[in-house]
């Protein structure tokens, strides 16, 4: 689980939630035609601008926000190594039996040990990350179009009520509840924009960034074992991927 985006969720709301206990009763900024207005509408232009397919499965996309688990590059690079050095001993064929947690890792080595041709390996392997990254981007512009509508509907809500009030001037019991549907849409369109759609949208599009210079890494690593390139060269390749400050210092 992703601590980040759980903690900043939590807290977002949190922050807002204690402000608004803080200042009177929380049923005083609940208004169901808000939320019908909002929330509906929000969905329902997404719903206009992607097919239903692609937003519902976008929906599942943001998930990995929360569900992520980190990844250590540090850690990528010795188990490459260890590869390496594993295929030097015994062959491409003393790798079968090694255990890969890393799905992508396993696929390339067991395309190399079924002695795949090494432009093969690397076109399946490139083409995976490209359907990969094409996903994660439907799933960002899908969360970036919530954050567009949810304002926009929120001033839509927002001219309804001053409509209604308007239109009952004479009746003053009319006029609160078409005040708090004008106030409050707007409020709830800022709260799912801001605090939530494109927070998530910029959460996967790190994961997206992140997935990527992995799963170059790791491209790497099959080429290598294909080459039967040194473990020590191998290392030294693999450790550009890292940043500065988490590459080992070297000792003269």
């Amino acid at each position: 689980m992703d601590l980040a985006t759980v903690i900043g969720l939590v807290a977002a709301f949190g922050f807002i939630l204690s402000a608004i206990l803080m200042g009177g009763s929380l049923m005083l900024f609940w208004n169901t035609p808000g939320v019908i207005i909002v929330c509906g509408g929000s969905l329902a232009v997404t719903l206009m601008r992607f097919s239903l397919q692609t937003t519902f499965s976008s929906i599942q996309i943001g998930l990995t926000a929360f569900k992520h688990k980190p990844i250590s590059l540090n850690e990528m690079v010795s188990k490459s190594v260890e590869l390496m050095t594993i295929a030097r001993k015994d062959g491409l064929l003393g790798l079968e039996n090694v255990y890969i947690e890393n799905d992508f890792l396993a696929c390339g080595v067991r395309l190399a040990v079924d002695g795949h041709e090494p432009d093969f390996v690397r076109k399946v392997l490139i083409n995976d990350i490209n359907k990969t990254i094409e996903r994660h981007e439907q799933g960002q512009a899908v969360f970036r179009a919530i954050g567009d509508s949810a304002p926009a509907m929120g001033m839509i809500g927002t001219l309804v009520g001053l409509v209604q009030m308007m239109a009952n001037m004479s009746d003053p019991k009319a006029i609160g509840p078409a005040m708090a549907v004008a106030i409050l849409t707007t409020l709830y369109g800022a709260i799912i924009s801001h605090a939530f759609a494109i927070p998530i949208a910029d959460k996967l599009a790190a994961r997206s960034k992140e997935e990527r210079t992995n799963r170059q890494l790791i491209i790497e690593t099959v080429s290598s074992l294909q080459s039967g390139t040194n473990p020590r060269l191998l290392e030294e390749l693999l450790r550009t991927y890292l940043p500065k400050n988490q590459r080992p210092v070297e000792e003269w």
